[in-house]
């Protein structure tokens, strides 16, 4: 994750951090301090509200969040401190000398009290009505506090319209704190500064430049606000009563395609710890609520595979043998939230982009095509939903662009939360359900398309292909079990090269675009891995500048925290303990598949053969499973 003391937060947030220590057991690196009459030792630096995590000790917070700058503005986490005149805010309280801390108080619970009356007196709305019931950190707080009543008077109608603009994104002021968690996940995490507190005192909002429509301004729809905003002042645009029409609707053919990351972190909408998949048990509920067919997304995750990689030789093969101009590195194009970001910020660099589609819409476009033929179905009777991590994809499968099958490629993108709900209206536990397989012509998919979910995944299922293509070795014989450890983790920016120095013969798939793989022999191939746009931001900037990431020939860039398991559409909480559980969950799932690589696929090669038959990135894979980005820029009319 981010280093918090490098964030780009407004100056009125910036945390006075102390630095820790590097080795806090050298005199002066460590304190000794008494909380609650019982002394504890920390590093120096060490906030109040860290160290009392560290031992078990409950504050609770609002404005404070793990992946955030240090706000503290909601002042909910207060605690007395001998000698103090004033109630201090834990989460901004360094530890630089010994003191007496006192965490549950008589002040310190008055204190509490009255804020959370203050907050609830601006607050609109009736909380069994609204869709963050039972999972609202305010309402939470109102619980633990007692507070039963309005002691300062309650708002009895709206204040502000309902911005439901945007296809990702929907934004109630209403039930905004004012913690502005949104603001430092839009500007810190992510650098794209579409929201901020404007006016003061009373007066204060949080909103857009001039308060437009979020549809209006740069917004990418990544939906980390979301994520991390404590109330339901911000949700996705849900479109599960119209998926309930069509399913509840005879003359109507639906399908529903699941990534693997909603699998992986489902469970958490049922009370389960993070870490576990839920495939199988998905397979059966989605059958069970009234869909007609449940397919796998990773299915066209291995074709994406054989479509990008098919591309980035071409463009290799351009540069290096034709000597032709040609855009590298090459971004990868799966994550929307990021292709927007690209599309705003850098839209110089939009031929940089692959022009292969997500897995997401290829899949649609193949189920309006290739499956509605097969199977004997009007595609305008077909309704496809995808089940996804993303905020972002209700957008992209909005876009118009996404219409090469003649129809919208995918009707509605559903989010994990939005999918968890469908099956509890459902009267279905999911945890209970009994496993079941995914349906054919598609069938199951490999665990490099499984993989795309963590950051780092799409590179790593690139290059298990790519190795075993451009080499003739298996990939087993180059990185142990297949997996490749320099593309993954959560560092925030990973760089590996890979030297290859022996080729072995073109696949037959791919022979009629290269004769040979002798004009890579001695190459070096250059690869990156970023996640969150902060951090795209950085890469960007760098290869503008001709820095080393200029010299890259492929880069899997992600807009999300973590990528697709840290996506706007997953169960909340989130957290970087949370994020690397549901990674692990996806690596363990890999690790138990027999197929592990997507040129290994059966299904995706008979596809080439029934269907796609001009082969990857040929006349038809183009015209269905590619598309074209637009240069939006920053400016706002």
């Amino acid at each position: 994750m981010e280093d918090k003391t490098t964030m780009r937060a407004p100056v009125s947030q910036k945390p006075h951090i102390i630095p820790k220590p590097e080795h806090p057991e050298y005199i002066g690196g460590s304190i000794t301090v008494e909380i609650n009459e019982k002394k504890i030792t920390v590093p120096f630096g060490t906030t109040i509200l860290e160290a009392c995590r560290q031992n078990q000790i409950h504050i609770p917070t609002l404005c404070y969040h793990e992946d955030l700058c240090i706000a503290g503005v909601c002042r909910v986490c207060v605690v007395e401190v001998e000698g103090m005149r004033t109630l201090q805010a834990s989460c901004a309280f360094p530890i630089t000398a010994p003191i007496k801390i006192k965490t549950a108080s008589p002040a310190v619970r008055k204190a509490r009290k009255h804020i959370l009356d203050l907050i609830l007196s601006e607050h609109y709305g009736e909380c069994y009505s609204c869709f963050r019931n039972n999972n609202c950190e305010l309402q939470t707080l109102a619980k633990e506090y007692g507070v039963d009543h309005y002691n300062f008077g309650h708002i009895k109608s709206p204040r502000y319209e309902v911005d439901n603009s945007s296809y990702s994104v929907v934004r109630d002021m209403d039930k905004c704190v004012l913690c502005k968690r949104c603001v430092r996940t839009c500007i810190d995490l992510q650098e794209v500064g579409v929201l901020e507190a404007i006016n003061r005192g009373h007066e204060t909002h949080i909103g857009t430049f001039f308060d437009k429509p979020l549809a209006e301004v740069i917004c990418i729809n990544c939906g980390q606000c979301i994520n991390r905003c404590p109330t339901a002042a911000l949700r996705a645009n849900d479109p599960r009563d119209e998926i309930w029409a069509a399913i509840d609707d005879p003359t109507k053919h639906v399908v529903i395609q699941t990534a693997p990351s909603p699998r992986a972190a489902i469970g958490e909408e049922f009370g389960l710890e993070p870490g576990k998949s839920f495939t199988g048990e998905l397979n059966t509920a989605l059958r069970r609520i009234g869909f007609d067919k449940v397919f796998d997304t990773n299915f066209t995750a291995d074709l994406t595979i054989f479509e990008e990689g098919t591309e980035l030789i071409l463009r290799l093969y351009k540069a290096l043998v034709k000597k032709e101009p040609v855009a590298l590195p090459q971004f990868t194009s799966c994550s929307p939230g990021w292709v927007k970001y690209l599309e705003h910020f850098y839209p110089d660099y939009i031929d940089n982009l692959s022009t292969a589609k997500s897995p997401q819409q290829m899949f649609g476009a193949l189920i309006k095509t290739y499956y509605a033929k097969k199977m004997n179905i009007d595609p305008a009777n077909i309704v496809s939903v995808a089940v996804m991590p993303c905020s972002a994809k209700k957008f992209e499968c909005n876009r118009p662009e996404m219409n090469s099958s003649g129809y919208k490629d995918v009707d509605y993108g559903l989010t994990t939360r939005e999918l968890a709900q469908m099956l509890k209206e459902s009267g279905i536990y999911l945890p209970e359900m009994p496993k079941s397989d995914f349906d054919d012509p598609f069938g199951d998919a490999s665990g490099a398309g499984l993989i795309f979910g963590a950051t780092g995944g799409v590179m790593e299922a690139a290059l298990r292909t790519i190795i075993e293509f451009v080499t003739g070795k298996k990939v087993e014989d180059v990185f142990a079990n297949a997996e490749i450890i320099p593309v993954r983790g959560f560092e925030g920016i990973r760089y590996a090269e890979l030297p290859i120095t022996e080729v072995g013969e073109v696949p037959e798939l791919i022979k009629h675009l290269v004769p040979d793989w002798n004009w890579l022999k001695g190459v070096t191939l250059k690869v990156a891995v970023a996640h969150g746009t902060a951090n795209a931001k950085k890469v960007m900037e760098d290869i503008k500048a001709g820095g080393r990431f200029s010299q890259c020939h492929f880069i899997e860039f992600m807009a999300c925290p973590g990528g697709c398991i840290g996506g706007g559409g997953q169960p909340i909480p989130t957290s970087p303990e949370i994020r690397k559980m549901r990674a692990k969950a996806i690596y363990d799932e890999d690790n138990s598949l027999p197929i592990r690589k997507s040129h290994e696929n059966r299904h995706v090669t008979d596809i080439y053969k029934e269907f796609l038959t001009d082969g990857p990135c040929g006349h038809l894979s183009h015209k269905l499973l590619h598309t074209h980005y637009v240069k939006r820029g920053k400016y706002i009319a």
